[in-house]
Formats: structure tokens, sequence, C-alpha cells
């Protein structure tokens, strides 16, 4: 079966950095450092949100815009990189209105101190606005210049391709983009969602990557530190035994590269063939450097198989 040629013209890079950390559990020089070995390192996409980092104590949300945009300003290279950021979380922009639109992409372009995004996701779909008039306020941003392509987060498989179809009807820009919780141990998406990914010629830059770093082999049924708050998703994919046997699959097909379990993790996902590339965060420069090692693996068909087959969805 044939599908449509993806509609977008970005070029995410074999991974995509996520900058839910940045505020939160990485200042901002360490964030300057993060990003810089980041683009050193080959890497090209850089994703935010204006909710990143809301969650935490004294942040009001784009703390993470704010830190990316400097580091922008301060060394001149935006032209180096491709930014996304999204709109309906932050507390004081919520939803998917033509006017909270307006004012957010207003407030993102000039805390991330630039003239334009590269892609700009609705966050979450917004029951409450007619898809028409949000799908209209977002192709104004594209004809103005403020805004490349459009993409759509944690949409239903039924929503986006009836954003598609009024798109086309109307006449407005499309979503080119579906960014949604996607690894060797968070499948859900595959059964309809995918499916309908191809089928409209939209990619997938998938988020989750690493599942909380239960995917970078951290966490073990013994010998880890599963008491700390950190450690508390692991332990529940712990609880799953095809989890625990996916690990040691990792860990043979790492051992077999001599590269790392996140690695092997990040490549199974960029080589699905609905994907752009994985979103992956870290709170270090060497954890971005673990990252960007993925981008030199490639996995044969046989390595791809035997990961896919321990968490295949079941039917």
């Amino acid at each position: 079966m044939t599908h449509p040629t993806p509609l977008t013209r970005l070029d995410f890079g074999p991974v995509v950095l996520g900058g839910n950390v940045f505020g939160w559990t990485t200042d901002r020089d360490e964030g300057f450092r993060m990003l810089d070995a980041f683009v050193d390192g080959g890497g090209r996409s850089i994703d935010t949100a204006d909710v990143y980092p809301a969650w935490v104590s004294g942040n009001s949300g784009g703390e993470s815009e704010a830190i990316i945009g400097a580091w922008l300003a301060s060394r001149g290279n935006r032209d180096r990189v491709e930014i996304a950021t999204k709109v309906y979380s932050l507390a004081t922009r919520p939803g998917l209105s033509p006017a909270n639109i307006r004012a957010a992409v207003e407030d993102s372009l000039r805390r991330l101190q630039t003239d334009h995004l590269d892609l700009y996701y609705a966050h979450r779909d917004d029951a409450d606005v007619p898809q028409e008039e949000y799908l209209a306020a977002f192709d104004a941003l594209v004809r103005e210049g403020k805004v490349r392509e459009l993409g759509a987060s944690n949409f239903s498989a039924d929503r986006l391709a009836s954003a598609a179809k009024i798109a086309d009807a109307e006449g407005l820009t499309r979503f080119t983009v579906a960014q949604d919780r996607w690894s060797l141990v968070e499948r859900g998406i595959e059964d309809e969602l995918v499916p309908t990914l191809r089928e409209l010629g939209v990619v997938e830059a998938p988020y989750h990557s690493l599942a909380a770093g239960f995917l970078t082999g951290k966490y073990r049924p013994t010998g880890s530190d599963l008491a700390s708050p950190r450690a508390k998703t692991a332990a529940k994919y712990l609880e799953d035994p095809r989890n625990v046997e996916l690990l040691a699959v990792l860990d043979d097909v790492a051992a077999g590269h001599g590269t790392s379990v996140a690695a092997v993790a990040l490549a199974w996902l960029r080589q699905q063939d609905a994907v752009a590339a994985p979103i992956a965060s870290g709170r270090t420069v060497e954890q971005v450097e673990t990252l960007l090692e993925s981008a030199r693996l490639e996995l044969g068909a046989d390595e791809l198989a035997r990961l896919s087959e321990v968490t295949a969805p079941r039917g």
C-alpha cells in the first residue's frame, strides 16, 4: 500500500531536543551548554511549549521559551535551528479560541526573541471551539509569516482527519506534524492514529520517547532505587513482564552495537515509517550527547522486529 508524500518541509534531524527541562531541572547556564552541545553535535530541532514549566513552584510558564530565546539571541544562530512551540495548556492563555491563539503566539515570539516559528502546535484539541475557527486562526499566522507549519498534539485519529477535511474544503493550511506519546513501552497510537497519519501525509514527532527514563535502562527489577519520586513511573513499567523482557533485548542489541540502551530505543522509534524524529530531553550536556548517539545508529530489520515483538499491541 502506498502512502501520500509527507506534507512537511521541515528537517527535524535525527532527534528533537525537548525543552521541558529548561527552567525546571536545568537552569539557564546549563541550558545554554546543552543547547550548544546539541547543535554542535548535529541537532537541528528544538521543541518547547508556552506552558513549560509552569508546574514548578514559583514559575508562571514561558520560562523554557525565555531560556531558548536568550540562547538564540546570544548565539545569533536562529537560521541553524528549527523552533517548535505550542498553545492551549498555559493557564493564562488557555484553549484554541482565535483570540487566544493570536495572543499566545505573540507572547511566544517575544519570549523566543524571533519573528517566526518553524512549527506551531495545538497542544491539545479544543472541543469548545469549532475546528473551522481555530484552523482559520492558525492559517492566518502562516499567511502572515509568523509560523511556517502547523502541528496537532494529542489529537484523536478522527479529529485529525476532520481537521484535514475542513482545511482542504476551506483552503486553509493543514496540520503537517503530529506529536503524541509513543515509545517501545507506550504503543497505544499504533492501532488507529498511526494509520491515519500515513493516510494524511502527516509525520509524527513522538514525545515521552524514553518513557521517563525507563528506556535508558537505568531502572531494573533489582538494584535500582525505585523509591525515589523520579522512579515512580519506571516502577510502574516494571510491573509488566513484557517490559522487563524488553530490557534484556535492548541490552543485547546495545551490546552488539557498542552503544547505549537509550540510543537503541530512540533509533527504534526514529526508524518507524511514520516518524520524523523522536523528541527526547536530558538534564545535562552528557545526557544530550547520549541522545545524539542514536543519530549514528541504524538498526537492522531483524533487530527492529525483535524489539517490536516484545511489546507489540495485543489485538
